[in-house]
């Protein structure tokens, strides 16, 4: 997985465990593809401090799931259902499938 889709997915996990700075940086820098130099401006903080901001995030994120490991343990299940759903499987256990997917 690329570093960009696996900051994304660890900010939807652990987002809200980073400061309002961090997760600010983070948000605009990946899911809004915003430069250092717009994110600075949009923060109101130099170009360097935005750097700052994502770098100690990203270590941040990267930590929680070294310790947590939500997001791989996510992933798995994920991938688990959809091998399920492609068995040919009586309807019961396959509408049971779509319940789990739906609430994952």
């Amino acid at each position: 997985m690329s570093k960009n889709l696996t900051m994304t997915v660890l900010l939807d996990f652990y987002g809200e465990l980073l400061t309002d700075k961090q997760r600010q940086a983070l948000v605009s820098y990946y899911d809004e593809d915003c430069s250092l130099s717009e994110i600075a401006e949009n923060m109101s903080i130099s170009r360097q401090g935005a750097r700052d901001f994502i770098k100690r995030g990203e270590v941040q994120l990267s930590e929680f799931e070294e310790k947590l490991g939500l997001a791989a343990r996510f992933m798995k299940i994920n991938q688990l259902v959809d091998e399920l759903e492609n068995l040919n499987l009586p309807e019961n256990v396959q509408n049971l499938i779509d319940e789990i997917k739906n609430n994952l």
